[in-house]
């Protein structure tokens, strides 16, 4: 395994996602996301493989595991440091760096980006930088596999909802969006699953 350090974020983003891990996370599974299982079963990862806000790393570890290879952000140091504990122990290649993912092109160019949970975190003008930056981090044919929360969660309870237009105004020029179907978030608190979407977004042009 190797580590890869960069100054870590200081925001009040950062700090919040960082402090809880203090206990275990709703996000945090222990296993990857069953839909993001299915996308890497059907042959939907490629290339170099990001998982970006990785939390603590299972869907880069279950790229490396498939014998690709990959990497992982969060700007959570603690998140990271656990990662890189539980890629140890199963002795995984796998990269994991602390940082913010406003600044995912400093970190190169990837072929398959893999985003559990994190995109509904995001504000409107966050959103907007987001989607610029991935634009320039994923490499031309390359896949963006995008699952989050979906209006059809009830309740005001957890992260912003988000809508399959939110999804296509962020990743419109030089994307083209494949697919984006009903699918369920599972937690390990609150409760049990969410309703969200997923999303296949490919990079199709250089502007």
């Amino acid at each position: 395994m190797t580590d890869t350090s960069a100054t870590p974020p200081d925001s009040e983003r950062s700090r919040g996602f960082d402090a809880a891990y203090a206990g275990t996370p709703p996000w945090e599974i222990g296993r990857p996301q069953p839909a993001l299982a299915a996308v890497a079963a059907a042959g939907g990862l490629r290339g170099r493989v990001l998982d970006v806000g990785c939390g603590t790393g299972e869907h880069a570890m279950m790229a490396a595991a498939a014998g690709f290879t990959a990497t992982g952000i969060d700007a959570s140091p603690t998140a990271i440091g656990l990662a890189r504990a539980k890629a140890a122990a199963r002795g995984l290649a796998a990269t994991f760096v602390v940082d913010d993912v406003l600044r995912l092109a400093e970190h190169g160019r990837w072929d398959t980006v893999l985003d559990s949970a994190l995109f509904h975190t995001l504000s409107d003008a966050d959103r907007v930088t987001y989607g610029q930056v991935v634009r320039t981090a994923v490499a031309v044919g390359g896949t963006y596999h995008l699952l989050c929360f979906s209006e059809r969660e009830p309740g005001d309870w957890g992260p912003r909802r988000v809508t399959q237009d939110e999804i296509r105004a962020v990743f419109g020029q030089g994307w083209t969006v494949e697919r984006i179907e009903s699918a369920v978030l599972e937690m390990s608190s609150i409760q049990a699953t969410a309703q969200g979407w997923l999303a296949t977004i490919r990079r199709t042009g250089e502007h």
